[in-house]
Parts: C-alpha cells; structure tokens; sequence
C-alpha cells in the first residue's frame, strides 16, 4: 500500500471520488519548503519549491496499483510526475509520493486557493474528469483535455433546473443506460448509448442504440443599431455545407463561438464580437432565444441575442482568429435590405433566420425607446 500527499484540485473531494472510484483514507498534511500557486493561464495549480514555504494539503493512505494508475491517468498529460518526499502530520514525518510538475512547463502565478477553484471550476472540471475516466485505461493527451473542459461546463448548464410544465416532469428511473461507448473524440466526439426510456403509456422501451455528435455550449448575436436601423452579420467558409455536397459553403451567420471553460453565455459573445468583427458591444444584450438546434442527433445548445450598439458607417471588415484559421467578412446592413435577403433564401442559417424573426417582431419597439434614448456616435 502507498501513500501519496495531494495539495490541488484533487483536494475537492467529489474529484478524488471520481478519478480514483472510491474514498481513500485520508488526513491533514504539509509539505515544507514548497508553495502552491496557479498555474498561469490555467485551471489548476503549480507546486514549486519555495525556501520556508508550506503546502497544504491531504496525505492519502492505503493506495493499490489501480489507485496510483487511475491517478497517473488523470494527472500524466499535464506534465506531472511523483517523486518521494517527506511530508509531515499530526502523528509525525511520513515518506509519500508527491506529484511533481515538469520543471518550466507552467508558469506559478497568483497563490493557490481551493476554495476559489471550487466556486469558479469545481463543478466544471467534476463533469469533465468522469468523461476523462470514463476512457480509463486510456491516457488522453492535454490537447484532448480542453475541449473536454468545454463539453463539461455544458454539462452543468445542462444539469441547471429547466420549465416542465407541458413536457415530462423526468423522474430517475425514466431513462436506463446498459452501456455507454465514445468511438471518436478529439475537438468533438462521438458517443453511442445502449439504453431504454419510459414510454408515455408508462411501460419502458425495449433497448435501442443511439448515437450523438457531441458539442460545447455556443452563443450567437446580432448586432443591432435601433437608431440607424441596421445590423450587422458575418461571412465564412463553413464545413458543414460544404461535406454535405452544398454549392455555397460560405454562410452568412450572426457573430457566433463556443462558450469557453468560466465565460458566460454573454461574456463568450462580447469576446467574439472582438474576435469576429472588431466590435466592442457595450450596450444591452436581449435574450432572443435558448434552443437546441438539432436534438435528434447533436448536444449542441445555442444562447442567441440581439446586441444594441452603434453600428456607423465602416463597421463592417475583415476578421477572425488568426490561430484557429479564421476567414471572416463583415456585412453592415439596413433592416429592410436584411428582410430582402431573408425573403430570398439567401439565408440558410439558423440563428441568423430565428434572430431576424425576433428583431422583426421587437423592432418597432426598439426604435420607438432608441428614438427617446440612444444618441448614435458620429
């Protein structure tokens, strides 16, 4: 049996269950001479030696070989390794394993609180580590962990109460999953589900195979000018349209981005605004919609709004993420030129068709309070 001093996430107890599958005899410790900070960037900590310095942590007891191999699972990929050290607790000095990172791969930032981690990532990175262990005995590289990240914080917004009031109030044993397989992941993934549902009737369904395409949470808004009566929306090549056969790939789409680990839905769509279109939306953001666009087969979920700003003449460009490859044009548009497009079928894109029917439906009102209040910059 091993013992192993663990000082970070794995501190939050509902992580360790997850990564290691059970409870492990543990106690308080401290590891002299060593301090903890962020890891510049990231979300997870960096243990650095640090003359007169402490780290607190947990000394845990009784580990088997399994233990230690779930355990290098879940912490090989981002550079960690153990190395002996002697860490001292209430019944004296031990000898334990102490997961180590590679010297000069992470940058230590500010100092190391487990309890600010918990309220920003806990139960982020809870969702993301049972997708990660559930690939156990298989060591996924880091490049493989961010996106995960990405699918886990849409698991909790997806575990977020939702309105049952003509749909199925959904009790525990409606839904029976016998087994569970991912046969691709990378930037997206794959899952098939062997499983059986609670027919309306009452009795359960026989087991059927099901397979998603799985997604992160994304965000769409338009830019809208009440006063100008203008939008603008974006162009680019995308694959979809394209591996689908369709003759024009490029599509004509709101600004649009998944929602990255810690951002909220309207915090991810001021950043792509940036990103996208060089606009810095400051005004208010109005909720057009949450929606799943495709629930027969995708995960993907969608928050869509309408951005009141100032759209004057030249807002319109050239942009994208130069490191994701990015090709965007801009098009600054009046309402009515926007209702033609619609009308022609130019527009094959959900969001920006649900976005138009919303702010067709809210303009009047729109302009009539912009008409009192909203003073357009030249």
């Amino acid at each position: 049996m091993t013992r192993l001093f663990i000082y970070g996430t794995l501190c939050h107890a509902p992580l360790l269950h997850l990564v290691l599958g059970r409870v492990p005899e543990a106690h308080p410790a401290v590891l002299r001479g060593h301090a903890v900070y962020w890891a510049v960037g990231h979300d997870f900590p960096l243990i650095v030696p640090e003359p007169g310095g402490e780290a607190v942590g947990t000394l845990l007891s009784g580990l088997t070989t399994e233990d230690l191999a779930r355990l290098d699972c879940y912490e090989g990929p981002f550079g960690y390794g153990t190395q002996r050290r002697m860490v001292e607790t209430a019944q004296g000095e031990v000898q334990a394993l102490v997961y180590l990172p590679t010297p000069g791969q992470w940058q230590p930032g500010a100092p190391w609180s487990l309890t600010d981690w918990v309220a920003r990532w806990g139960p982020t990175v809870v969702a993301t580590a049972a997708d990660v262990m559930a690939q156990y005995p298989a060591e996924l590289p880091l490049s493989r962990r961010y996106p995960m990240l990405v699918r886990g914080a849409s698991r909790v917004r997806a575990a977020l109460p939702a309105v049952a009031g003509v749909r199925r109030s959904v009790q525990p044993a409606d839904i029976t999953v016998k087994s569970r397989r991912q046969p691709y992941a990378d930037f997206f993934a794959v899952e098939e589900y062997d499983l059986s549902f609670r027919r309306f009737e009452g009795s359960k369904s026989p087991v059927v195979t099901r397979a998603a395409f799985v997604s992160g949470d994304a965000v769409t808004v338009l830019p809208y000018d009440p006063v100008r009566d203008r939008v603008l929306f974006i162009e680019q090549f995308r694959v979809g349209p394209f591996a689908r056969g369709d003759v024009q790939p490029w599509q004509l789409e709101p600004i649009a981005g998944r929602i990255d680990p810690g951002e909220t839905p309207e915090q991810a769509a001021r950043r792509e605004a940036v990103e996208e279109a060089g606009l810095y939306l400051t005004g208010d953001f109005l909720p057009v919609a949450n929606y799943y666009p495709t629930p027969g087969a995708k995960t993907e979920f969608l928050y869509s709004y309408i951005a009141l700003t100032d759209l004057p003449d030249g807002s319109a460009g050239l942009g994208g993420e130069q490191s994701e490859a990015e090709d965007i044009k801009g098009h600054l548009m009046s309402f009515e030129a926007f209702a033609e497009l619609i009308g022609r079928g130019e527009v094959t894109t959900a969001p920006l068709l649900l976005s138009y029917y919303w702010l067709a439906s809210e303009r009047p009102r729109l302009r009539a309070v912009a008409a009192v209040g909203f003073a357009p910059q030249p």
